[in-house]
């Protein structure tokens, strides 16, 4: 498979759905695969929360694969033997897309807390002008999960002609009060831990200890992720074999596991790119510059394929079902198929549980 790793640095400006302006911005990117000679193999992969661009392969001396390499490659689902794959790190981001870390051409100092709230469409509207700087108005397929669908799902509202089929997994049309409630948890640990310094602190302050505010934040985003059932499967009740079970701060395994993942992944990520991120899709309505969702809807030409999980309890399927039935209404019911996949795992299914749908990504890619 041939990867390559990309930065377009843009020096014209990009106007924000808030009024404010970046005037120059860095997009990341990687891609996997190559490009044919009409540019018709071209997928656009968008990643979730806190993916990256880095969606397939393994970097040299590194351990970890992308986070969907179990579908992206020769010979996959995905296959890059015959597709070209293209995933962007979003505007807002910590990997080398223009963030709130980033320096502020004006005053040459970190945008930090100056950095503006950006929103699903602003994210979008800075790739698409890195599709265009490299040659392609038009993709074979779109395809991303959580913050990935809410990406593909504008992608399909606000750039109509841009793709053939948009595959959206776990996604919604808005952010429901119960997801925006787990990010609530986040941001009031962020901002309230004294080592964030409101937002002043070093760019690589957390690198060996990470921030605590995110790191508890995150056990929230944890929970939410998984479900009462997959909980239970993966941890039931047990112990920590070196803890004693009448100590204070003896734990569970379900409680290890938080703090394993939280702990490690606020040492990776920053804060401010987390902020802007969670409150980009907190934002998230699919309908509000429109009269309705159906108004909204009115203006999707491709081929639509929701993908919801069961357990899913951060977008739940009925939401995924409401858009559906928009679509229906629209008189799109050849033009759509919707497909509840039968898991307990939760929302993060969509990065686990590949054999429960991969085979209705390859039936949609081809």
């Amino acid at each position: 498979m041939v990867i390559t790793q990309k930065i377009e640095h843009f020096n014209s400006p990009l106007y924000l759905e808030s009024g404010r302006i970046l005037e120059s911005y860095d997009v990341a990117y990687e891609t996997y695969g190559e490009l044919n000679s009409d540019k018709s193999n071209i997928i656009v992969v968008f990643h979730a929360l806190t993916g990256s661009q880095h969606a397939a392969g393994r970097y040299d001396g590194d351990v970890k694969t992308g986070w969907w390499d179990p579908l992206i490659g020769d010979g996959k689902v995905i296959d890059t033997n015959k597709f070209f794959i293209i995933c962007a790190n979003i505007l807002g981001g910590c990997n080398g897309t223009t963030g709130p870390m980033s320096i502020n051409p004006s005053t040459k100092e970190p945008y930090r807390l100056k950095f503006p709230v950006i929103t699903i469409s602003d994210m979008l509207r800075a790739q698409q002008n890195l599709f265009a700087r490299l040659g392609f108005t038009t993709a074979h397929a779109v395809i991303g999960g959580s913050l990935g669908a809410m990406q593909a799902l504008c992608c399909s509202i606000e750039y109509p002609d841009f793709a053939k089929r948009i595959i959206c997994l776990a996604g919604t049309y808005a952010t429901s009060p119960w997801a925006i409630s787990f990010n609530k948890i986040a941001m009031d640990g962020i901002i309230n831990d004294p080592q964030f310094e409101k937002g002043q602190y070093e760019k690589d302050a957390f690198k060996e200890d990470g921030l605590l505010g995110l790191a508890l934040g995150r056990m929230a985003g944890h929970i939410s992720f998984l479900s009462p059932y997959s909980m239970r499967h993966k941890f039931d009740r047990n112990y920590v074999d070196t803890d004693g079970l009448y100590e204070l701060f003896g734990r569970f395994q379900t409680e290890r596991y938080l703090e394993y993942n939280s702990y490690s992944f606020s040492k990776r990520f920053d804060p401010l790119s987390y902020l802007y991120i969670i409150k980009a899709m907190n934002i998230f309505d699919a309908a509000r510059n429109y009269e309705s969702l159906k108004d909204s809807f009115s203006s999707i030409k491709a081929k639509m394929y929701l993908i919801a999980f069961k357990g899913d309890l951060l977008f739940l399927p009925d939401e995924m079902e409401f858009m559906r039935d928009t679509l229906y209404e629209l008189g799109r019911k050849d033009m759509t198929e919707y497909i509840c996949v039968e898991s307990d795992y939760g929302h993060d299914a969509f990065l686990v549980e590949y054999e429960k749908f991969d085979f209705y990504i390859k039936k949609a890619l081809e």
